[in-house]
């Protein structure tokens, strides 16, 4: 892409954040110039860097982007650490596993600095890219474009004139913000009446991980939850989320140890209490949004990607992976339609109900962390899923199955969710099931005697409880 009279097309990103930094890399792999603003120092050197969650869990989305930039792999075989199935723990100290998928599906456990560190660096190999930072954004004119920033140590601005702007700089958007000033842009946010805390459990004196290494454990406790990711460093970050009321009910060691032996009791072995008095009363609880927007784009001079775009809590791990996947599905616009305004329009167009969809199985997401998956429908559920989707792979695939290990568009996701319930619906009878076997082994006639055997004995291991469960 370039300009009239062929110099090279010039953007600026806003944020040099997950998204912003992958978007640039994206964006000079076109020979396009580009320039990325950061309002913060450079993270790389940095020794604490404040604000967002250091854990984030990686899957097939934003592989798939990492992939555009050989990255992918040094994420699955290096630094990534699989989790292959859900840790429950109860209230009594038990625990038990619930796989995501098969044995060979995972998800990645991955620090958000690291992430965004190679990231960053990759920008560093292209000649094309100029990162400023300390760079706060102080103005916008989105259809000249003409942005304004302050740098840290100066009063004097800094004015640039771009061809295109996009807006990484996430849930509180300065980008965003003056999209909302124009006439016809949908905009709305909810704060749930949760937050977050962070937590950590160091590893073991013989310097090993102090839980199962391949898991997100996970402590449900139905109005409130704690989930636990391992780390690199052979330890792991917990993060409880909880009712903004319960953090305030908890004021000092007493409470605070009364809560934690009533709901998590063997966490507090493991986290250390004086490290957990500590670390409770020293740590923030940051409220958690979900915003929605759309367009996501000014004609042919800016566009919004990631947070900026669709903040969405964290309970179904793709804040990262949908932000991610915004420059796929951008980069793919791009690369249909030569002209930029109408590739632009079409990425809002296109993105805007996935990402949506998004935000809304993300708030339902919290509720099966925190209360679902101790139901006893719950879990028939998913073992039903599983074995459907064995006998059908391609025809019944569960939900989690395809936000997480496919690049289905999220509001498919749903669409092919629903079916499936209205189908189980009409069979979580015993008849039902029994018909549906049938059809399998017809279908299937085919198969070797051994296939049937496996097929008739798992239907028949969930007929007992399926006419008094309802989905």
């Amino acid at each position: 892409m370039a300009r009239e009279g062929g110099a090279p097309m010039r953007v600026a990103v806003v944020g040099a954040g997950l998204v912003g930094s992958l978007e640039a890399c994206l964006l000079a792999q076109r020979g396009i110039q580009v320039d990325v603003y950061e309002g913060r120092a450079d993270i790389r050197e940095m020794e604490h860097v404040p604000g967002r969650s250091i854990n984030l869990a990686m899957s097939v989305r934003a592989l798939a982007a990492l992939e555009k930039l050989g990255l992918d792999q040094h994420i699955k075989s290096e630094y990534g650490i699989p989790m292959y199935a859900r840790m429950i723990h109860n209230r009594d100290g038990s625990k038990y596993a619930i796989p995501y998928g098969t044995e060979q599906e995972a998800i990645y456990s991955v620090g958000r600095r690291y992430v965004n560190e190679i990231l960053l660096d990759k920008g560093d190999t292209f000649p094309n890219i100029n990162y400023h930072f300390n760079h706060k954004l102080v103005k916008a004119d989105l259809e000249a474009p003409k942005l304004t920033f302050q740098t840290k140590d100066s009063e004097d601005t800094k004015v640039v004139s771009p061809d295109l702007v996009v807006g990484s700089d996430g849930a509180y958007s300065s980008i965003r913000r003056e999209m909302m000033r124009r006439p016809r842009f949908n905009y709305s946010q909810e704060y749930i009446p949760h937050a977050y805390m962070e937590l950590s459990v160091s590893a073991t004196p013989g310097d090993e991980f102090a839980m199962e290494k391949n898991y997100l454990h996970i402590w449900p406790r139905g109005q409130f939850m704690m989930i636990a990711l391992p780390n690199q460093d052979k330890t792991f970050t917990l993060t409880l989320f909880m009712p903004i009321d319960k953090f305030n009910d908890i004021k000092d060691k007493t409470t605070l140890l009364e809560f934690f032996k009533e709901n998590f009791a063997d966490s507090i072995a493991l986290i250390g209490k004086d490290k957990l008095v500590h670390d409770y009363f020293s740590n923030p609880a940051p409220p958690l949004i979900s915003v929605k927007c759309y367009p996501y784009n000014v004609g042919s001079t800016s566009v919004i990607l990631g947070d900026a775009a669709h903040a969405m809590v964290p309970f179904y791990g793709q804040g990262m992976n949908c932000g991610m996947e915004d420059c796929l599905v951008l980069n793919s616009q791009i690369d249909e339609h030569s002209d930029l305004r109408t590739a632009l329009e079409e990425y809002s167009r296109i993105r805007n109900p996935d990402a949506e969809a998004m935000c809304d199985l993300a708030m339902y997401n919290y509720v099966e962390m925190r209360d679902l998956v101790n139901k006893k429908s719950f879990l028939v559920r998913k073992k039903l899923d599983n074995m459907l989707h064995w006998m059908f792979p391609s025809y019944w695939v569960p939900l989690y199955t395809s936000v997480t290990f496919s690049r289905m568009r999220y509001h498919k996701c749903i669409e092919n969710r629903r079916w499936q319930d209205a189908a189980l619906t009409k069979i979580s009878s015993v008849v039902g099931l029994v018909s549906l076997g049938a059809v399998y082994l017809v279908a299937r006639h085919h198969a070797t005697n051994q296939a049937v055997t496996q097929a008739a004995a798992a239907l028949l291991k969930y007929l007992p409880n399926i006419d008094t469960i309802k989905f």
